[in-house]
């Protein structure tokens, strides 16, 4: 009888998969940092457009139905700097998808003087749909992480991005 030693296996894989230490030749200077960053920032941009492509929605339009999906109904004024938009452009983009029966205007329950933005029918069947093709090709493309590296890499880009907030000038 044949067997395979698993934790034999494990460790033999382990041992291949630790990282070298850095050494002179590797940079780690901010620059290089940043470089790296957008680059694979960069290599990131045509598998999410083409996915967002696909509902033939435009980018801040998707944004803005991904806000309401995943946040409920939100004043205007609200939705703007979730999706890096400025009240003027938002205001724009909810007109668009007002016309295209995708949002609706309301009135908000707490407040007569604030108007809420939220998702008709018609709006949530499509980003229901596009966000869930949407963010089958962003796992698709994450695959080559391990949750570890997935882990690891987004406790990383936020301590940066809460840093890099806090110190601009």
């Amino acid at each position: 009888m044949h067997y395979i030693d698993t934790n034999t296996i494990h460790v033999k894989i382990q041992m291949k998969m630790r990282r070298k230490k850095p050494t002179p030749r590797q940079d780690s200077t901010g620059v290089h940092v940043w470089l790296v960053f957008m680059k694979a920032f960069q290599a990131l941009i045509p598998h999410a457009a083409e996915s967002i492509k696909r509902t033939l929605l435009g980018d801040s339009d998707f944004r803005v139905l991904e806000v309401l999906l995943h946040k409920g109904p939100l004043p205007v004024n609200t939705i703007g700097p979730k999706v890096w938009l400025t009240p003027g452009s938002i205001s724009v983009a909810v007109d668009r998808l007002v016309k295209k029966g995708l949002v609706s205007r309301n009135d908000h329950p707490g407040d007569r003087r604030v108007r809420q933005v939220e998702l008709t029918p018609k709006g949530r069947a499509l980003i229901t749909r596009g966000f869930g093709e949407h963010a089958a090709a962003m796992e698709e493309v994450t695959a080559v992480l391990s949750k570890s590296e997935r882990l690891t890499l987004l406790r990383l880009l936020k301590k940066l991005g809460r840093h890099a907030g806090e110190t601009r000038k």
